[in-house]
């Protein structure tokens, strides 16, 4: 099995922060929004160093997404920062009939994704965000595995024509991939671990968590395969369905709700191209509740031993 170094532990909204302030030196048309949480969304650097390509429009989300729109018709690429939860459910109806109906080239970029926001608990913490994005004509989803990454995807997606979600979180987690090892490229999955038992495929803060898995399953052995799909749409299929082939069964692995998340797009990729036994890593209809990020993923079954009982029993029913 092929081992991953943590470099160390490393916020995901760092990595973004990091790749817009990049941005900000390479090209003179990205401009950024914010709904006051500069800090929280790590645009300070980019602020500091473009302050005229810079609008805070305050507790406002709905009219950041109005703005972005409009600043796309000359020529500009906006990113708006805000929360998961405000950059999505807040502002639907935005997204759908300024931005996605008209294919608006405005990048959303949602920090504090998901349950491990931790302690500010159930209506902060967004768990239908990617179903509600991924259903919407045209719109690109990405959902970064770690510093590293994010900061080649927040790079990545300046490139893309068309509006893009692009997901993080709060909490630090490891940074273990290198743009060299697994460059990032979107819509194209990651072969993390190559393993002929199992195949589990991962996204976002559980990719780190699976290549745990896969070593505790080697010990018993257990050749997991594990793939990072940072990509949930387009999603890899090809990747996907070359691995199940070898493997004859799949764990999926996120940070959402089963329903309307990666495990549902791939369960719709095997029932059309290759049926296989598939276990859900996710949290099962369910808000959050405040705690830490640890205790809050061991609860909600999506830490490494959940992903490791979901592969045992996955296995059996092959």
């Amino acid at each position: 099995m092929k081992t991953y170094i943590n470099q160390g532990n490393q916020d995901t909204r760092s990595g973004f922060g990091v790749g817009l302030a990049e941005l900000g030196r390479t090209n003179p048309n990205v401009v950024a929004l914010c709904a006051d949480l500069v800090g929280s969304l790590k645009m300070d650097e980019f602020i500091a160093e473009n302050p005229e390509r810079f609008f805070q429009v305050g507790i406002a989300e709905a009219n950041m997404m109005g703005i972005a729109a409009g600043l796309t018709i000359g020529g500009k690429i906006p990113f708006t920062g805000t929360f998961a939860n405000f950059s999505t459910g807040r502002v639907y109806d935005q997204i759908r009939q300024s931005i996605a109906y008209s294919g608006k080239n405005v990048k959303i970029c949602a920090s504090h994704a998901g349950i491990t926001l931790g302690e500010d608990g159930a209506t902060h913490q967004i768990l239908e965000d990617i179903g509600l994005m991924k259903m919407l004509p045209g719109m690109t989803v990405i959902n970064p595995c770690d510093f590293n990454q994010t900061k080649a995807a927040t790079i990545a997606i300046v490139k893309h024509q068309g509006p893009v979600y692009l997901r993080f979180g709060r909490p630090k987690v490891a940074n273990f991939t290198t743009e060299e090892e697994t460059p990032f490229e979107i819509g194209k999955g990651i072969l993390l671990n190559p393993g002929t038992d199992v195949t589990i495929v991962a996204t976002g803060h559980l990719v780190w968590e699976a290549l745990q898995a896969a070593e505790t399953l080697e010990k018993v052995g257990v050749s997991a395969e594990v793939i990072n799909i940072h990509t949930i749409k387009p999603l890899d299929e090809t990747i996907i369905l070359n691995s199940v082939q070898k493997t004859g069964c799949i764990v999926t692995a996120e940070e959402h709700n089963f329903l309307g998340g990666l495990g549902e797009s791939v369960a719709r990729t095997l029932t059309a191209a290759q049926p296989v036994p598939q276990e859900f890593v996710a949290t099962q209809d369910t808000f959050g509740e405040s705690g830490t990020p640890a205790q809050l993923m061991a609860k909600y079954g999506i830490d490494q031993n959940a992903i490791v009982e979901k592969v045992k029993k996955v296995i059996e029913r092959k």
